[in-house]
Order: structure tokens, then C-alpha cells, then sequence
């Protein structure tokens, strides 16, 4: 086995000066990027470039994916050569850490995709992906007791807390899910689909900033001309709403909508595409 391994960014549909700018790019372990061709389809190419093989073989792999510094940075390259080649051209992302063993397995994993490559990107030609979060704050402040605590015993008043907190979350909980029902009428008048990811929790949620609790987590796919008016509808959810906060972010490359989705919200692996 050679001491370098294909790393494959992404499925794109072939376009004038893909390769002039495809050629000064440079990838994960700062390795120059190139196109790999499908040999009977010559509108599909994939991009890749080569990464040491002691880094991405299954038992290293494992240890680098608890290690978020080298996450980080794979993931930054990763994400630089996608959203670079999204300038010129339709991208279909792949996932994270897709090897092959060299750029022959590469080509043979293109050219058993090609019917279902083709398909998703023309249906990404001309979108972007929007991500929508939705927060209820856990600052939001209780209501003044009516009755001084100094007037109840130690009992009476831990329960009339509990009951003033238990009110005041279900009270917010309602109108973040009346601005779930905003975002969701905008993405229907606005977007061609819709993914719903997990709440970020824990980590996930700290390594991202987050304050306040996560309680919406969906990417939206968006014709570019409808984008303006997507956000506007967007920007509003919160409107008049107590301790809730909605974020958009992107527009990205359509990750989220790379691959078909099966009915868990899962994306389906391609054929010879490896996990």
C-alpha cells in the first residue's frame, strides 16, 4: 500500500475554468488539489488531492476524530477547497475523511455514481444552503413573586419557585415553537427543502458558542434568487417573542443535501463510498 491515500473533497459538475481553479489550491496536510475525470461522462469530476496514510487508515482515523485541534484543521481545508470550487461551479460535498486507496478507486467510485451524481447536481445548480437555529435563552428572568418569600415557610417557597420556573420554561418553549412555525412557513414559501439535523448539546453546543439552549437545528436548501427573501422571513421569527433567539448562517455549499436523505433524516450512503 503507498504512504499516501486519495482524499476526495467533492463530486462536481464540470465547467469552464474549473481546472485553472481547481490548480493553486491546496488541501488537507497542505497537498495540492486536482480533478479526477470520469472517463465516460466527461461533465462529472471529482476533486481530490493526497493525504498521508498513516493519518487516515481506520484505527489512526478513530484517535484524530477525538482530537479536535487536527478535526479543526481538516476540517477547515476541507471546507476551503469546497467552498473555493462553489465559485465557479455546482459542488456535490462528500463527507469528511473520504479516502480511497488511489485515485484509480476514486475514478471507479465516480463512474458506479455517475446516474445518482448527475441527478443531485442538477438539482443543487443555482442553491445554497442556509442553516436556521433556534434558541430559548436560559437567562430569561423569572416573574416577581406575589407573595414575599419572608411570608412562607422554606417549603411552600421552593415549591412556589419551582412552579414560577416551570411556568416561565413552558411560556418560552411555546413561543420558540411559534417562531419553529415562522421559519417553517418561510422555508416553504421560499426554499426547495428542508433537513432536519440534532440539536448541538453538550461540546457540540459549547465548541460553537452557543448560549441559551438549542432547541431547532435545520438547513434549508434556497434557490439563490430567493435568498433575500428567505432571510428576511427569517430574521423576523423571533419577533415579539420573549427569550428566543433564531440565527441563520451561510449561505455554504449544500452539505446537508449532498446525498439523498432517508426517512430518519439520515443521508443515505453513495455506492463505494466508504464511511
Amino acid at each position: 500500500m503507498s504512504d499516501l491515500l486519495t482524499y476526495a473533497y467533492a463530486v462536481v459538475r464540470n465547467a469552464e475554468g474549473l481546472r485553472e481553479a481547481t490548480a493553486p489550491l491546496r488541501g488537507v496536510a497542505d497537498s495540492p488539489v486536482s480533478l479526477v475525470t470520469d472517463s465516460g461522462d466527461d461533465q462529472l469530476g471529482l476533486v481530490v488531492s493526497h493525504a498521508p496514510g498513516q493519518d487516515f487508515q481506520e484505527d489512526a482515523l478513530k484517535q484524530h476524530l477525538e482530537d479536535l485541534e487536527w478535526l479543526e484543521a481538516v476540517a477547515r481545508a476541507h471546507h476551503g477547497v469546497i467552498e473555493a470550487l462553489g465559485e465557479c461551479t455546482t459542488v456535490l460535498p462528500l463527507r469528511l475523511a473520504t479516502v480511497y486507496l488511489d485515485d484509480n478507486r476514486a475514478r471507479e467510485m465516480l463512474e458506479a455514481g455517475r446516474t445518482m451524481f448527475a441527478e443531485r447536481l442538477a438539482l443543487l445548480s443555482e442553491h445554497v444552503e442556509w442553516g436556521v437555529k433556534i434558541y430559548v435563552e436560559s437567562s430569561t428572568a423569572l416573574t416577581e413573586p406575589t407573595v414575599p418569600a419572608a411570608e412562607l415557610t422554606p417549603g411552600r417557597a421552593y415549591l412556589r419557585n419551582r412552579r414560577q420556573q416551570q411556568s416561565v420554561r413552558d411560556t418560552v418553549y411555546q413561543a420558540a415553537q411559534k417562531a419553529a412555525e415562522r421559519v417553517e412557513a418561510a422555508g416553504r414559501k421560499h426554499a426547495s427543502d428542508r433537513v432536519r439535523h440534532r440539536v448541538q448539546q453538550g461540546l457540540l453546543a459549547d465548541t460553537a458558542g452557543a448560549v441559551g439552549e438549542n432547541v431547532v437545528n435545520d438547513a434549508y436548501l434556497v434557490p439563490l434568487k430567493r435568498c433575500d427573501d428567505f432571510l428576511a422571513d427569517v430574521t423576523h421569527a423571533a419577533d415579539g417573542l420573549d427569550g428566543v433567539r433564531v440565527e441563520a448562517t451561510g449561505p455554504w455549499a449544500p452539505y446537508s443535501f449532498a446525498m439523498p436523505f432517508d426517512e430518519s433524516g439520515g443521508a443515505a450512503a453513495a455506492e463505494g463510498v466508504p464511511p
